[in-house]
């Protein structure tokens, strides 16, 4: 067998498992939707601790979103395509690193921030259950490697040295998945760190249905049409009290 041919571990982790994960997110979030549709939900726990949560939040889900921005991007768009557009290799790795950089940033600092809060604030800390920790456990395992390896990968292109495209293995590996001939060999041929990545990548994904980040599904979409909320108040002189309304006597 060559050194970088597919063996069987190979064949299990990048040919199989994607197919496990995506049977696993369809079904679970079928399973969940039918049958846990009340639980469909955060489980917001603003109403014990606020103040944490008004920065960590935030924080967390704006670096959350450049990063599926980047990765999308990243593993969809082809290089050939960003080179017909103009785009030097060059130019297109800087500007990736260094919005990975600041979104990986921010993200990990919005997550510890939430960690933080929901393990030293006592109400926060009781609502969380084995689920809730698995889960945080997985999603900052996929938030360290990820920023990890943007760090060192740019650490060695600012030091003249060469690392792997993942846009030559990761990315044509995650394309052909969608079209049912998994490119092992791509896959097999990357460095440890992507692979250590896409392997927290998938173990996330295999848990969103069945963990509150299933809320990630969930588009606020009803807010655009619904009706008004009607308020009614203990004021029988206003109108919303459905009472006649008084004329007030002028004042000074």
């Amino acid at each position: 067998m060559n050194p970088g041919a597919p063996g069987p571990a190979d064949l299990i982790l990048w040919g199989v498992l994607p197919y496990v994960v995506l049977v696993l997110v369809v079904g679970g979030l079928v399973w969940r939707y039918r049958y846990d549709r009340f639980g469909w939900t955060t489980r917001s726990s603003e109403l014990y601790e606020s103040r944490l949560l008004r920065i960590g939040s935030p924080l967390f889900h704006f670096g959350l979103l450049v990063v599926i921005v980047g990765h999308v991007v990243g593993l969809l768009v082809p290089d050939t395509w960003t080179r017909a557009l103009g785009v030097s290799d060059t130019a297109y790795h800087v500007v990736a690193l260094s919005m990975g950089i600041v979104a990986g940033v921010c993200t990990l600092a919005g997550i510890t921030l939430l960690v933080w809060r929901r393990r030293t604030t006592g109400p926060v800390f009781s609502a969380t259950t084995r689920n809730d920790k698995l889960m945080y456990a997985v999603l900052v395992l996929a938030i360290v490697t990820g920023l990890g390896m943007t760090v060192y990968f740019a650490g060695v292109a600012l030091a003249g040295g060469h690392s792997g495209d993942y846009r030559e293995t990761v990315s044509p590996w995650f394309r052909s998945i969608w079209f049912l001939r998994p490119d092992i060999a791509a896959m097999t041929a990357a460095e440890a760190p992507y692979k250590l990545h896409a392997l927290m990548g998938l173990a996330l994904f295999a848990l969103l249905p069945f963990t509150r980040l299933v809320h990630a599904f969930s588009a606020p979409v009803g807010y655009l049409f619904r009706p008004y909320v009607v308020y009614r108040t203990r004021d029988p002189h206003s109108p919303a009290s459905g009472q006649a309304v008084r004329t007030a006597r002028r004042g000074w």
